[in-house]
């Protein structure tokens, strides 16, 4: 009956409307910069592609994928997603648990609590940072991609008031069982918050692949750098010296086009794993929401 109500009808019918709107609001950039990056120079310098290509052509792709410099940001933008997110997690999931216990269980949880929060409030700022990275020999490593930023704070809290809104009983039985801490996180706690790491694996995976600047603050050969890092010198500096593309191949493309297939092809790994964490995604997008 509620369904059947017109006021409902008018609702909803509005409600798919807008998002519909939304939808066709967020890909169109996206078709446009896929049809410039399949049109000519003339087309593309001239700002006549909107939605189409014109005077199709593939030589931004060739010339793309010939590019040494860009094939090594991607394998480094790969590698660093990948390892970065699993280790990451990694620690995220072993300190939110640890975390979620008790003080009877943990007596040190509310010294460590205290201490995570004020490192996450006062940050120590960027020169001590990089001398700390230089004193660990982190420069021009692709570990100083990883180490720095393997701890999230904000993750490991939202995570931690996850775990503390799960039932005890669940604790309380696998104890009586005789499982242990790490049984009671692996074979309990893991299975059940499989949502909420999905998202949070998500939200790292995402944070490796966009960032640009630890690239280039701490890296000296800029053939180690991510994509995102040469990606941001091309579009918003401006310097083609660096990108590793033959003037002489510039002069027969458009600097439009190139830029617009680097950029289409470093959005395709985020959309081609989007969909397999999507399902878990609306679950744990109220991650931390309750606690106990």
């Amino acid at each position: 009956m509620y369904h059947k109500n017109p006021s409902y009808k008018i609702f909803y019918g509005f409600n798919v409307a807008f998002l519909i709107l939304i939808s066709i609001l967020c890909v169109l950039p996206l078709v446009h910069i896929f049809a410039v990056s399949l049109s000519g120079k003339a087309a593309a310098d001239a700002n006549l592609v909107a939605f189409w290509p014109i005077n199709f052509t593939l030589d931004s792709y060739a010339e793309t994928f010939n590019n040494l410099n860009f094939l090594s940001s991607l394998n480094t933008s790969v590698l660093r997603s990948i390892v970065g997110t699993l280790l990451g997690m990694i620690v995220t999931v072993l300190a939110s648990f640890s975390l979620s216990r008790s003080t009877v269980e943990f007596r040190g949880r509310t010294f460590y609590v205290w201490f995570f929060l004020i490192i996450m409030v006062f940050d120590a700022g960027l020169v001590p940072t990089y001398i700390m990275i230089q004193n660990l020999n982190l420069i021009n490593s692709f570990w100083v991609f990883i180490l720095p930023n393997l701890v999230n704070v904000w993750n490991m809290i939202l995570l931690m008031n996850f775990f503390r809104a799960l039932p005890k009983d669940l604790d309380e039985a696998a104890i009586m069982d005789g499982a242990t801490s790490f049984k009671i996180l692996t074979r309990i706690y893991l299975p059940i918050s499989l949502p909420a790491i999905a998202t949070l694996s998500l939200f790292t995976l995402v944070f490796h692949w966009n960032s640009w600047f630890d690239g280039m603050l701490f890296m000296i050969d800029n053939s180690k750098w991510p994509m995102a890092t040469l990606l941001q010198t091309i579009v918003v500096v401006q310097d083609f010296s660096k990108t590793g593309i033959n003037p002489e191949d510039l002069e027969l493309l458009s600097n439009r086009s190139v830029k617009s297939a680097q950029i289409f092809i470093a959005m395709l790994p985020i959309l081609a794993v989007y969909p397999f964490l999507q399902r878990f995604f609306v679950k744990g997008i109220v991650l931390g929401a309750v606690k106990e």
